[in-house]
């Protein structure tokens, strides 16, 4: 295991760099599409709830292995065969496009329950002061809808971080991918992937302690309001 950290230990940390960048490439796109969808499903408007309801039902329904195969390799051809716009995604951008859409799904039910968890009042305030609906949603409704999602953010990042493993099945270089590679070459699956499970739990138990802080944080700055 020694020889395995001291030859491949420098490739293995590049590819978990790779892995992180993806992981909050996905989660900050992610994060855009959740708002978006998010508030599509608490206005009220049946159109809007019902296209947040089919975005959000559908990409949580297809298992995301068939949804990175769908945008690798699906859509560049339908473009070519139907349309005649030859395009090829980069294994980075179709990671990025998946791992955002499914985040994205995830996060507007976050972020839906978020804004429901905010007294009605405060935007009934926000009216009687004369504001639109959609700047009092984004100027007080909003942020405190955030700060009280702040550590389901940081528990969905996590999951993305995890999820991002299913990218190897495109090519992208992350740990999974490398780690592959790396058992190819040296015939050492148990300490290779002992390895790489341990940087992957290294990583995801310092995420719950930050997560487990911020909430801590917040509880004592509620009852301190």
């Amino acid at each position: 295991m020694a020889q395995i950290i001291s030859q491949y230990g420098m490739i293995l940390l590049r590819a978990m760099g790779q892995t992180l960048l993806l992981a909050l490439f996905g989660l900050l796109f992610g994060c855009i599409l959740g708002i978006i969808f998010g508030l599509l499903s608490v206005v009220k408007n049946k159109v809007c709830n019902a296209i947040a309801l089919v975005y959000v039902n559908v990409i949580r329904g297809v298992p995301m292995i068939v949804l990175a195969f769908f945008i690798y390799i699906g859509v560049p051809y339908a473009f070519k065969n139907y349309l005649h716009m030859p395009i090829v995604f980069s294994a980075l951008t179709a990671g990025t496009i998946c791992l955002a859409l499914n985040c994205g799904a995830y996060m507007a039910e976050i972020i839906r329950a978020g804004i429901q968890s905010i007294d009605v009042g405060q935007m009934e305030a926000a009216r009687s002061l004369g504001l639109p609906y959609w700047r009092g949603m984004f100027r007080v409704v909003l942020p405190q809808a955030i700060r009280n999602m702040i550590p389901s953010i940081v528990n969905q990042f996590i999951i993305t971080l995890k999820d991002t493993s299913i990218l190897s099945v495109i090519g992208f270089p992350e740990l999974v991918n490398k780690a592959k590679n790396v058992v190819a070459i040296t015939f050492k699956s148990f300490e290779v992937y002992f390895i790489i499970g341990l940087m992957y739990l290294i990583i995801i138990l310092i995420l719950q302690q930050v997560a487990k802080i911020l909430e801590r944080r917040l509880n004592r700055g509620r009852r301190r309001a």
